[in-house]
């Protein structure tokens, strides 16, 4: 955006700035919630401004940015959470103690592998990624992707000690 343009927005959003805040109030019915709406509004007026600026009823314009705004901030799922008096009760984790060591195990195995190979285990078999879409990811071939996660598995497995498996047996 040059500086002439840069100037216009200035003084358009300073002009506009309170009665877009009382807008967007009206809407939502929160002061915390205005402020942002008006800010995600003049956001994007800055990035399309040149475009805007065209428009014949610009103020109507902006008033509409700033409503679709609102709606997309009513449809976000964590904007339906309603606070309360009360807490929860909290359910304590039903996690046995063996199954965090294992974790725990894993993760120091993991961190003995090189970078490559440790990437490769994480992406195909804790990501879940196929062959290609590894490969398309680190930016290496399908058949690097098999030979590594092949050594990487291998690896690992000497690398576990030989009581590991046995405390729940």
């Amino acid at each position: 955006m040059n500086r002439a343009d840069e100037d216009e927005y200035r003084q358009f959003v300073s002009a506009r700035l309170e009665p877009l805040r009382i807008t967007a109030y009206l809407l939502c019915r929160d002061w915390h919630t205005a402020d942002d709406l008006v800010s995600i509004t003049i956001g994007k007026l800055y990035r399309h401004w040149r475009r805007v600026r065209r428009v014949e009823h610009v103020d109507a314009y902006v008033r509409g940015m700033l409503t679709n705004a609102w709606l997309d901030e009513r449809r976000r799922p964590w904007r339906r959470e309603r606070s309360t008096d009360e807490l929860p009760d909290r359910a304590e984790p039903n996690v046995p103690e063996v199954v965090l060591a294992d974790r725990e195990l894993l993760l120091d195995l993991l961190a003995q592998l090189p970078p490559r190979r440790r990437a490769v285990v994480v992406l195909r078999f804790y990501c879940d990624l196929s062959v290609e879409e590894t490969a398309r990811a680190l930016g290496i071939s399908e058949g690097t992707v098999k030979s590594q996660a092949a050594r990487g598995l291998e690896s690992l497995r000497a690398l576990v000690p030989m009581d590991a498996g046995r405390e729940g047996a």
